[in-house]
């Protein structure tokens, strides 16, 4: 059985056998789709994977202090934006 280590509402990591639905950067707390292009030209260029974190979904990323990308989530970041 496969093992995943995701991070918590707490934002403590913890392994999970079911795997991640989004994306994070532990430094900049942003969160994002897995398959976002801005993480993926990030990561293709040699940086971001050291801080790479991963959440079962969009719940536990915001309560673990995340805020959504500005690439792959607009319409998120909007609103997270406009309450701010």
């Amino acid at each position: 059985m496969r093992h995943y280590l995701l991070v918590g509402a707490d934002g403590r990591p913890y392994h999970s056998t079911i795997p991640g639905t989004v994306g994070g950067h532990r430094v900049s707390k942003i969160y994002g789709r897995l398959d976002c292009p801005s993480a993926l030209r990030t990561i293709a260029a040699g940086g971001y994977v050291r801080h790479r974190v991963f959440f079962a979904d969009v719940p536990t990323a915001v309560a673990a202090g995340y805020r959504p990308c500005a690439a792959c989530l607009p319409d998120a970041y909007r609103q997270w934006k406009a309450r701010r």
